[in-house]
């Protein structure tokens, strides 16, 4: 026999195999961007669905020139008195001032037309100083019942950064001068 050589045996082992990594978390703009082209898609799918739903449909276009006949109005018409008491009236009014034309701090009438609650009496009062006074203290009385003492309606209404509170204590006061008959 002769002397055989022997080739090494081959490497029957599978190459190594690595784990996939595991997905990382999306961001928060990640999710929103597929967000937002998902809606997109069905959007997209649903004009496609009306437009072929609608297609039978014959419509004459129209111009809208002949259907808007005046100026809407931007401002809601003011709400007529509810209260019979002069000064209940007053704040009820300023209140509503306040709501349509807007709420300031730091002046009685600002640039953009804005008043401040004692600007909201004033201009409700039509230059009646004594309904004016009698409404300024039932509103500073109806402050100070809920926030202590305060020094007037000017500086309470100040102190504030937006027209919530100041707008909520006037409705509150209209409620307090109608119960109490003033």
């Amino acid at each position: 026999m002769s002397p055989t050589t022997h080739s090494p045996a081959p490497d029957h082992r599978s190459p190594a195999i690595t784990a996939p990594t595991p997905p990382t978390a999306l961001t928060l703009e990640e999710r929103m961007a597929f967000v937002s082209a998902a809606m997109t898609v069905r959007l997209d799918e649903a004009k496609v669905a009306y437009e072929v739903n609608t297609a039978h449909i014959d419509t004459e276009p129209f111009d809208l020139d002949d259907v808007v006949t005046r100026p809407l109005d931007p401002v809601p018409a003011l709400l007529p008195d509810p209260y019979q008491t002069p000064i209940a009236a007053i704040l009820q009014r300023a209140h509503q001032r306040l709501r349509t034309g807007g709420w300031c701090s730091g002046a009685l009438v600002d640039e953009d037309g804005a008043r401040c609650m004692l600007g909201a009496i004033r201009i409700e009062a039509r230059g009646n100083k004594g309904v004016e006074a009698d409404a300024a203290a039932v509103l500073l009385d109806s402050i100070r019942r809920q926030f202590g003492d305060i020094e007037s309606v000017p500086a309470f209404n100040d102190s504030h950064g937006c027209g919530c509170i100041p707008m909520r204590m006037l409705d509150q006061a209209t409620g307090f001068a109608a119960n109490r008959g003033f």
